[in-house]
């Protein structure tokens, strides 16, 4: 009998992942079949092995003030305090309150691709977010305070010769800090994630995918729950 190998089967995750996204890649001529396989290989990921207090999907975000966000390649977001998420023509609608984390996927990292994720996080991150006081069984409980959306891109590959040289670095720095970018993932080489001092820590590494899934499930964690959601400030539309 084969004993179990925590190596080979986090290895074994890292080689799925990283055939989809292959397969996703030689898709080539079919840009819009491309770019959709691309967005499915990460959210069956995030769907299949986040814990199920979390909720993943392509989607767009709204506030209680009637704004919108742009629509969104992958957003993590709760779905056991979340009082609700609407569906129309099968695209999402999901209260800013609900959401943990929006991510961008592309099929490969570059200046460009940096800039447009960067948007797409500032679009959600601007928008507002109400949060109620919690009653519990030791009476109640203060406002919990706003926890930092978390943003990042996730793609297969890198245009540069040099995947996390000079100018990833350069591309992550400059850009509106309401997009600044906390993880990021690239297949073929490593991952990225944004320190407290504002730095970026660059890792190469064998298995880039999975030590993704990982740290953003060690910064979820950090999040805690969202906030009590105002349900009276989106009611006050019912009157239009």
């Amino acid at each position: 009998m084969t004993e179990w190998n925590l190596a080979n089967l986090l290895a074994g995750l890292h080689t799925e992942i990283h055939q989809k996204l292959e397969h996703s890649r030689a898709l080539l001529g079919h840009p819009v079949l491309k770019g959709d396989a691309t967005e499915n290989v990460w959210l069956q990921l995030l769907g299949n092995y986040l814990p199920k207090r979390y909720s993943v999907a392509r989607a767009t975000v709204v506030d209680s003030n009637g704004k919108f966000s742009q629509q969104i390649d992958v957003v993590v977001f709760d779905r056991q305090y979340s009082p609700f998420i609407f569906t129309i023509e099968g695209q999402k609608i999901i209260p800013a309150e609900s959401v943990y984390a929006v991510f961008e996927a592309k099929q490969a990292i570059d200046v460009e691709n940096v800039r447009y994720a960067q948007d797409k996080i500032a679009s959600v991150r601007r928008l507002y977010r109400t949060s109620l006081p919690v009653p519990n069984v030791s009476g109640i409980a203060k406002p919990k305070p706003l926890h930092r959306i978390l943003g990042g891109l996730l793609t297969f590959e890198s245009t540069w010769k040099t995947p996390f040289g000079q100018p990833l670095q350069q591309a992550l720095a400059a850009g509106d800090p309401d997009g600044s970018l906390d993880l990021g993932c690239v297949a073929a080489h490593g991952h990225f994630s944004r320190c407290e001092d504002e730095s970026y820590a660059f890792t190469l590494e064998g298995k880039p995918a999975t030590a993704f899934l990982f740290e953003l499930i060690a910064r979820l964690q950090a999040s805690a729950t969202v906030p009590m959601i105002d349900m009276r400030a989106y009611a006050k539309w019912l009157a239009d």
